[in-house]
């Protein structure tokens, strides 16, 4: 059912699909389930490289068991003492890995609580710290969609959900898809055969690859498109609008420009050349040369 909880079988089947190149989209529609729920699972569950099916249905298991309502026990001493350490562990993680000292702790005492829920003077008991360190806290993890405030008549609780890592992957890839398109816009503008405009390529690759591999990357039918517009570009050797290209090919505007969209930002998916967008919004295909083995081939071809 596209609305129930996957199955063992599904899950061996995402598995299959990741060992096989698919991406998230066309595993989706192999099991008849939406693409969010196929990037969710694998999400949470090591991400495309590191997904199995039997630890990911172990960790469902262990998440379910969670949400049921805890037996009331008397902790001992020393597993208190143990769980505020662990706490303490964990935000010295989080800070390592840059986020303010701050921040990490309020994170961590969030995520660790029964509920992943406190009010903010809930935060200042557990962490001894001043409202004001507080609220600059939450509204720093606020700010990046890590929690969520509830009002509870008049004091605020704020919420960790159980997709809150999901939702910042989500949005890592959000902002890398914008600087791959930044940096492919500046490549344009200073030229991409000045140094400063090969880098700005390099870039706009680098973090196109990274967002796409975030969510799933194109599907087989996308990268299928990308390569017919590369081929296009090198048969008629130079310039084309997208205009000119949608003729050619017979597609709708559209289609030409999602192809040529993720060619310029994927410079792994068209072989042996570079897609890239150039004064007058038009696109050309170059072969993977520096100026200088351009000018060094082409002496050679012309004294042979």
């Amino acid at each position: 059912m596209p609305g129930g909880r996957l199955t063992h079988d599904e899950r061996v089947a995402i598995a299959a699909g990741l060992s096989d190149g698919h991406g998230y989209a066309e595993i989706a529609r192999g099991l008849g389930r939406p693409t969010s729920t196929v990037t969710r699972e694998v999400s949470r569950n090591g991400g495309a490289r590191g997904y199995t099916a039997d630890r990911a249905h172990r960790a469902t298991a262990r998440r379910a068991r969670r949400r049921q309502p805890a037996t009331v026990r008397a902790d001992r001493p020393d597993d208190a003492e143990a769980r505020q350490a662990f706490v303490e562990e964990f935000a010295d993680l989080l800070a390592a890995a840059g986020i303010p000292r701050m921040v990490a702790r309020v994170l961590s005492s969030l995520y660790t609580s029964d509920t992943g829920a406190l009010t903010a003077a809930d935060l200042v008991e557990r962490l001894r710290v001043s409202p004001a360190s507080v609220s600059k806290a939450v509204g720093y993890l606020a700010a990046l969609d890590l929690l969520r405030r509830e009002r509870l008549g008049r004091r605020e609780r704020y919420v960790v959900d159980d997709d809150v890592w999901l939702r910042a992957w989500a949005g890592n890839a959000k902002v890398h898809l914008l600087w791959a398109d930044a940096a492919a816009r500046g490549a344009v503008l200073f030229g991409a055969d000045t140094p400063t405009g090969a880098r700005l390529g390099e870039m706009g690759g680098f973090f196109g690859r990274l967002a796409d591999d975030m969510s799933g990357g194109p599907d087989d039918a996308a990268v299928g498109d990308v390569r017919t517009v590369t081929a296009a570009l090198v048969q008629v050797g130079g310039p084309l609008t997208r205009a000119a290209l949608a003729t050619g090919l017979a597609w709708p505007a559209d289609r030409v420009e999602a192809a040529l969209h993720d060619a310029v930002r994927r410079a792994d998916l068209t072989g042996p050349v570079l897609v890239r967008r150039i004064r007058g919004a038009r696109y050309v295909a170059t072969p993977r040369l520096t100026a200088a083995q351009r000018d060094a081939l082409t002496a050679v071809a012309q004294s042979a």
